[in-house]
């Protein structure tokens, strides 16, 4: 990995867990607690891919099991960003490029709900029972619940910055086909070329105008 990618995906994940930590852990949401880790962790594999992915999700892991107030044991929080990461950057498209909302919506569905079926499946094999208590439906209802709702408010904007650090050309590309839906979420790729061909359409008449101005002026402009 690349040291400003390093320093970047630490950066990201630190903030994440301590906002996860001293704010969404604090709601006292019933069932699931909406999991900003995972999201860093799966916006990161989608632009970087499955080797950054299980890297990043291994330490992001490792940093919530040994955040307090943690009552499990350490590693088994790795375990579940490390596998999510490596899958979620297995379905990282070839060319980087994400041409509507739904796929990642998609992704994030799965990974909420897999990465608590194997949390709770990691703890059965260690003798936490916990899951049973609250009722495992309800807590992947609940976490792909909250997720979903998360993700749009958080995902594109990771994904936008890890590209610009990684200087994508995809971060610059401002329309045309296959515009990455991470420069705009909710908005599909038609919508954003219409948008650019208005702009375009706009500065050629505003410059027609301060010809045609010249001209009737005089030969001078000033």
């Amino acid at each position: 990995m690349k040291l400003n990618r390093i320093l970047l995906s630490a950066a990201l994940v630190v903030v994440a867990l301590v906002v996860q930590v001293s704010v969404l852990a604090r709601l006292q949401l019933p069932g699931a607690v909406p999991d900003l880790v995972l999201l860093t962790v799966v916006a990161l594999a989608l632009v970087h891919g499955h080797v950054t992915g299980a890297l990043v999700g291994f330490t992001a892991g490792l940093l919530a099991d040994l955040a307090p107030p943690a009552d499990h044991a350490a590693g088994r929080y790795a375990l579940v960003l490390c596998v999510v990461g490596y899958l979620v950057g297995l379905a990282r498209p070839e060319n980087g490029r994400l041409k509507s909302a739904a796929g990642p919506m998609a992704v994030v569905a799965v990974a909420a709900v897999g990465s608590t079926l194997l949390y709770a499946g990691v703890g059965a094999l260690v003798g936490d029972t916990a899951a049973r208590h609250v009722g495992l439906g309800f807590l992947l209802f609940t976490a792909a619940l909250y997720d979903l709702l998360l993700a749009p408010f958080t995902v594109p904007l990771i994904m936008a910055i890890a590209r610009r650090a990684e200087n994508d050309p995809i971060a610059e590309a401002t329309g045309g086909n296959g515009a990455d839906v991470s420069s705009g979420w909710l908005a599909s790729g038609t919508g954003l070329r219409i948008g650019t061909q208005r702009s375009g359409l706009l500065v050629k008449a505003a410059r027609t105008r301060a010809s045609r101005a010249g001209r009737i002026k005089g030969v001078k402009r000033l």
